[in-house]
């Protein structure tokens, strides 16, 4: 299960602000076998994607708006390319997206991105945060209801999962074998219900991680949005942590 850890670079957009190269050899050096993209804050996909070639580090995925998504597909698969990686993923949804009307919109949009590249290779996903358990279609969360058609590859977030009211192990059991990359992130047991390194917190990762790699699952992707201190120590105690586990398993 090691080589298929990644690092959420989300987690570390301040530091990669002031030195992208910097912050991916340190991860590098921490073990990570391989970081999901969001966002290049100003660097070339090119110059990027050296770098982790020569430090040996792996794609899991990218993060993109739907925006360009729908309407920039041809430069998303070339970063794709440069990167070595199949999948792009819807990273989250503006407010105003957020009802009824806007999840069929969503949905609309995002198969008929799937249907472009249908053929290719590359696979267009969704990241969910809590808000789509917040609105129910057709008898469904709207989370189900975007991810009903396998055309959509599912990228779930054990936090929100559980934000949303919801067990995580039992959610992500409706996706077996359409969920390329797992999001892990853990919340904090006092009560506040906020984010947490991997193994600090509530959520049972062990039977998560058993789930995943008999389900398809091709990467373990750790983001913590927030961290209480430096965001590379919470990763190095999230990474340390899953070793752990990985010898439990």
């Amino acid at each position: 299960m090691r080589h298929q850890l990644a690092a959420q670079l989300f987690t570390v957009r301040n530091e990669l602000k002031k030195d992208f190269e910097g912050v991916l050899r340190e991860l590098s050096k921490m073990g990570w076998a391989a970081v999901q993209i969001d966002g290049l804050h100003g660097n070339s996909a090119r110059d990027i994607a050296a770098v982790m070639k020569e430090l040996g580090l792996k794609t899991a995925g990218m993060h993109v708006g739907l925006e360009r998504m729908k309407n920039d597909l041809d430069n998303v698969l070339e970063e794709a390319r440069l990167f070595d990686t199949k999948d792009f993923i819807c990273h989250s949804l503006p407010d105003g997206l957020q009802t009824p009307e806007g999840y069929r919109s969503v949905k609309k949009d995002l198969l008929a991105v799937a249907a472009k590249v249908q053929g290719t290779g590359y696979r267009a996903g969704y990241h969910n945060h809590d808000f789509e358990f917040h609105t129910s279609i057709d008898g469904k969360f709207a989370l189900e209801y975007l991810l009903d058609d396998p055309a959509i590859y599912a990228e779930i977030d054990t936090y929100w999962v559980m934000k949303g009211g919801q067990d995580p192990l039992n959610f992500i059991r409706n996706y077996a074998f359409r969920m390329p990359i797992l999001h892990l992130k853990d919340m904090t047991s006092d009560g506040k219900q906020y984010f947490a390194e991997i193994g600090t917190g509530l959520i049972d990762f062990a039977p998560i991680l058993r789930w995943g790699l008999d389900s398809g699952v091709e990467w373990f992707a750790v983001e913590q949005d927030y961290c209480p201190g430096n965001p590379l120590d919470s990763l190095a105690t999230s990474l340390e942590n899953l070793i752990k586990l990985e010898e439990s398993l």
